[in-house]
């Protein structure tokens, strides 16, 4: 247990840290000196975190008997995740409101990045800080500190998630503020971002032959399912048995990124691809499921180490780049602009041509996909120049 000369002298570290009291209670000391007490207990097997007050404002022993009143409303099975007023007091718990509200509708992997950034980077410096002490300058500190390790892009998406709760709180009628709108043009300017792909046959053809070698089956046709769909990395990672339907995959709205359904035609090289994995994720819920084989499908570092393994830099090629690929080639041979921007699933979202339709332009798509495939296994057949 700690005691009143403890609190007072106790300095701050690089990091925030937590000094345990009893029951509960605990004193949070930032970097720049501030100290916070806050009251931790679990409830279905997750912890939750109350802030209680500053200190010195609140004393040990005050700070003790606000413990014990939220330790009697628990006993008594009162929720006590706001008991400190009527509202959320801690940015942890508005989040966690902001989660199951807003964000209960949408897409899995979706909700994956969003958690990895709540988890990585917001809440463990803000995440016990009242809404009140959360000021521009340390939301500013905090992104310019994702952008210093090279983050740029992640430090923006950072900034506008935070925004996103501080509106939902202020909607929610807990607090009046939204700090990140003082933040305007004060991180780095986006930049056009271009995925790295290859255009040239030659280099192509290297590529392909490469990842028909490859040794790990299940790492070789996500390669190759990937390259001969052109479908997105994490829509051929999430891919189901229960989505190939005869000669097409039919993926549902909710795992798009645009949120429509979208029909992927199946050339004859990815029919033998969903063949030779039958006999081994057949029997399971992905195409592509993890090595580790726990319930998850691949990691999105699957197919972007075997490119390496294979030879190719991230300058010279990503998995997402087959996308670009796709596109180049395709418009190089002449094909339909309609056709290639529908396949890929690039629909303007102010279009006035009305519903969207998934099947749109599909027996020109159908002829796409098997040229796409043909045109890949030709290069990949042809002796290569010395």
């Amino acid at each position: 247990m700690l005691n009143e000369a403890q609190v007072r002298n106790i300095q701050p570290k690089e990091k925030t840290f937590m000094l345990r009291d009893d029951r509960g209670l605990n004193l949070r000391v930032d970097p720049s000196g501030r100290k916070y007490w806050i009251f931790r207990y679990w409830e279905n097997k997750k912890e939750h975190q109350i802030s209680l007050g500053p200190y010195p404002d609140l004393s040990l022993k005050g700070a003790r008997l606000k413990r014990d009143e939220l330790q009697t409303a628990r006993a008594k099975g009162e929720n006590i995740s706001s008991h400190s007023g009527k509202n959320p007091q801690i940015f942890a718990d508005v989040a966690n409101e902001w989660l199951k509200i807003r964000m209960r509708d949408k897409a899995e992997r979706y909700l994956e990045s969003i958690n990895q950034r709540l988890n990585k980077y917001i809440l463990p410096t803000i995440g016990t800080m009242s809404l009140k002490e959360i000021s521009p300058r340390y939301i500013l500190d905090l992104c310019r500190h994702i952008e210093a390790s090279g983050y740029c892009e992640t430090a923006r998406r950072v900034k506008a998630l935070i925004g996103q709760i501080f509106r939902f709180a202020i909607a929610s009628g807990w607090t009046d503020a939204d700090p990140t709108t003082a933040l305007l043009g004060a991180l780095s300017p986006r930049q056009n971002q271009h995925y790295a792909t290859l255009t040239n046959p030659q280099e192509i053809s290297i590529l392909v032959r490469a990842m028909k070698a490859y040794p790990y089956t299940l790492i070789r046709c996500a390669m190759l399912f990937s390259i001969y769909t052109a479908a997105r990395p994490g829509e051929v990672r999430a891919a189901e048995w229960s989505e190939i339907k005869d000669d097409v995959w039919d993926i549902p709205a909710e795992k798009m990124k645009m949120k429509r359904r979208h029909i992927v035609p199946l050339s004859s090289q990815v029919k033998a691809i969903i063949e030779e994995l039958k006999p081994l994720t057949g029997r399971g819920r992905w195409l592509f499921p993890t090595p580790r084989n726990n319930g998850k499908c691949m990691s999105e570092n699957g197919v972007r180490v075997a490119l390496r393994t294979i030879g190719f830099t991230k300058e010279q090629i990503t998995p997402h780049g087959f996308r670009a690929m796709f596109s180049t080639i395709a418009n190089e041979h002449g094909w339909n602009r309609d056709v290639i921007e529908r396949q890929l699933a690039h629909v303007e979202e102010n279009s006035v041509r009305g519903a969207y339709n998934h099947a749109e332009y599909m027996p020109e798509r159908i002829k796409i996909m098997q040229w796409w495939a043909d045109w890949l296994d030709s290069l990949s057949n042809s002796q290569p120049s010395t």
